[in-house]
């Protein structure tokens, strides 16, 4: 495994050391994830996301859709069905459990089924307290008029 030197990052930035942990739970992660079931990343909007995934042969009842902790983990199992018996089985309806890491200030905002596929709405939402502003920059005239007022 490839080890990266996050020195440089910690000497000219101060409060990302938790970049460095995600980098290293993606990087470990990625061996030991499955690529089922498929699905897609769009950029539906400027601030709006929407994650599809191919969930053909199961129901809402089977999906499970949950944010924990700034990760949306949706997982799958198969209600017990009766015993049938299969020539060709193409269609894969195993259990799954599927992580995605969210951003600071993403939330999901819904969350829809139809003809096989999960859809799953996200917004980065950035409160008004965080947003950029600009700031009045005062000269020494204003000082003047504050100080004639005072008096």
């Amino acid at each position: 495994m490839r080890q990266f030197d996050f020195s440089p990052l910690y000497r000219a930035t101060v409060g990302f050391d938790q970049v460095a942990d995600m980098f290293d739970r993606v990087l470990t992660s990625d061996i030991q994830t499955s690529s089922y079931p498929p699905y897609n990343i769009e950029k539906t909007d400027e601030d709006a996301y929407r994650i599809s995934l191919a969930v053909a042969g199961f129901s809402e009842a089977d999906l499970n859709v949950e944010v924990r902790e700034n990760s949306l983990i949706i997982s799958a199992s198969k209600s017990e069905e009766e015993k049938k018996s299969y020539l060709h089985r193409g269609i894969a309806t195993r259990s799954f459990d599927r992580r995605f890491q969210l951003a600071d200030h993403v939330h999901v905002t819904g969350a829809n089924q139809s003809n096989g596929m999960l859809h799953i709405e996200l917004k980065r939402e950035v409160p008004e307290a965080l947003k950029p502003r600009k700031i009045h920059i005062s000269g020494s005239s204003s000082n003047q008029t504050i100080e004639a007022l005072a008096s």
